[in-house]
């Protein structure tokens, strides 16, 4: 199957581990041209340079961080003026500490927020106007299976990952017309530093060890283990495709099945 991205621009956030890291090996893959977006450039330059030449002349390098004020204005302008215009934009941020809900402050809450929610639709509304006019576009935000079946330890996240579905959602409602799809995609357990982190933060205040933390998911996966990072890019990259034309306003699990809520 063609997929539609060898002539596509396509902007990652997160780019340099994880889910971002492997959904931007995937667009470079099926030929798009990629630009990595974080805060590392140790990080960013070291998955560049691991790539083999014919793609890394395709990867661009976008250094911002998200916590700044400016983040997704800078990030818009080093994106496009490597890569030229972006077609493709995944909008991917970092994990939020888990605990009590009765436990976060409004000070917390709000840090958060401007550093994951604001910038994230400031980027996308800056973006989303050349997709319209050029009448092709993708846009998907990586969310969390918590913003449909809620994880208990991570209240924060469940909260703000809740507010992007809202936006985001709503966007596409007004978008789809013009050839710009919008679409989240929602990961359960993906065997990522991110997962482990987790595991091994409810390990330390249960007493257990990370892996029979781990065990206790995976039980409850009808898949009966966690996903790879590739499985998940592999989905991420058909929704921003030229084969994913009909599908807008999805929240996508992958997840293994877990979510069992119809």
């Amino acid at each position: 199957m063609d997929l539609g991205t060898h002539d596509k621009h396509a902007l990652v956030l997160g780019a340099s581990q994880g889910l971002g890291l492997a959904t931007a090996q995937a667009l470079l893959t099926e030929g798009a041209r990629v630009t990595l977006s974080g805060r590392s450039p140790e990080r960013l330059e070291a998955v560049r340079a691991a790539l083999p030449a014919v793609q890394r002349a395709s990867c661009f390098i976008a250094l911002a961080d998200l916590a700044e004020a400016d983040a997704a204005a800078v990030i818009s302008a080093r994106a496009q003026e490597r890569g030229g215009p972006v077609d493709i934009l995944v909008n991917n941020t970092c994990g939020l500490p888990p605990g009590k809900p009765s436990a976060i402050t409004s000070e917390a809450m709000a840090s958060y927020f401007s550093s994951m929610v604001t910038p994230v639709i400031a980027l996308t509304l800056n973006l989303i106007a050349g997709m319209r006019m050029r009448g092709w576009g993708r846009v998907l935000t990586i969310a969390s299976s918590g913003v449909v079946q809620l994880i208990t330890h991570l209240p924060m996240s469940n909260a703000l990952r809740s507010t992007l579905v809202g936006f985001m959602k709503s966007l596409s409602g007004e978008v789809a017309a013009a050839g710009v799809t919008i679409n989240l995609v929602l990961p359960g357990r993906i065997a990522t530093g991110r997962t482990r982190s987790i595991d091994a933060a409810q390990a330390l205040t249960s007493g257990k060890s990370a892996d029979e933390i781990a065990k206790a998911p995976t039980a409850i996966i009808p898949a009966g283990r966690y996903g790879t990072p590739e499985e998940f890019a592999a989905a991420v990259t058909f929704l921003a495709s030229s084969q994913a034309s009909y599908m807008a306003g999805g929240l996508v699990r992958i997840d293994g099945g877990a979510i069992r809520s119809v």
